[in-house]
């Protein structure tokens, strides 16, 4: 079985994007479905069910979003091998623009938009910067010269990376991904991430809400007051 993963911040067009690349890998008889990993709630999964994909819905809801994900990962994976799909992709959260998801030997997608503002992608970290390609969308809403300068932001966070501008409504500029995304088997049993997760142990991670002193303890960081 074949794995993807798909990231990006919230709203970015994600999911239309999963669907539109879903239903391409489907005419060619592939068994293709999705596991969503969110945070509160999602209704995302009514969308893939109403368009024949199987899917399968993880939400984290107290526990960091992330660590959720790779924590259940391994679930994730022998989920799609009961359904015998051919192709399993992961759909990240996104909330954090510091998540990790992208995983060794997997091809690797990062969705953004262009109205999140020109320099949004330079403070994006990994699931921008370790993608294989980035798509970008809502491009038909500003100029052209915006496009291009956004597009360069991204270049400039992720040299390697392939770019494209896609509509995630109509579909537009995603027939090309099945052709340019050399999907890898991934080996289950030595799974390793691109880059690593974000990091915190302290008091707040165990469900304190008390703001005092004896909780910045543990794994912190101290803001430099002299810079």
């Amino acid at each position: 079985m074949q794995l993807l993963t798909v990231s990006g911040p919230p709203s970015s067009g994600k999911t239309s994007i999963i669907i539109h690349l879903a239903k391409q890998y489907q005419t060619t008889g592939k068994q293709v479905g999705v596991v969503k990993f969110d945070c509160i709630s999602t209704e995302d999964d009514v969308l893939y069910k109403e368009n024949g994909i199987p899917v399968l819905v993880g939400l984290s809801g107290t526990i960091c979003p992330d660590h959720y994900y790779v924590a259940n990962l391994l679930t994730a994976i022998e989920w799609g091998k009961n359904k015998n799909l051919d192709l399993m992709i992961l759909e990240s959260a996104g909330l954090c623009n510091r998540c990790s998801p992208h995983i060794k030997n997997a091809a690797a997608i990062c969705v953004i938009d262009n109205l999140m503002g020109a320099r949004t992608p330079r403070k994006i970290g990994p699931m921008l910067k370790f993608a294989d390609v980035v798509l970008i969308t809502k491009g038909d809403i500003v100029s052209q010269a915006e496009r291009e300068v956004f597009a360069f932001y991204i270049r400039q966070s992720n040299p390697k990376a392939m770019i494209f501008h896609v509509n995630g409504i109509t579909g537009q500029g995603c027939g090309e991904l099945p052709a340019v995304l050399e999907l890898q088997d991934a080996d289950e049993t030595a799974l390793e991430l691109r880059f690593l997760m974000p990091a915190a142990v302290c008091a707040y991670c165990l469900g304190s809400t008390d703001i005092c002193e004896e909780n910045t303890l543990g794994l912190i960081k101290r803001i430099d007051i002299d810079a």
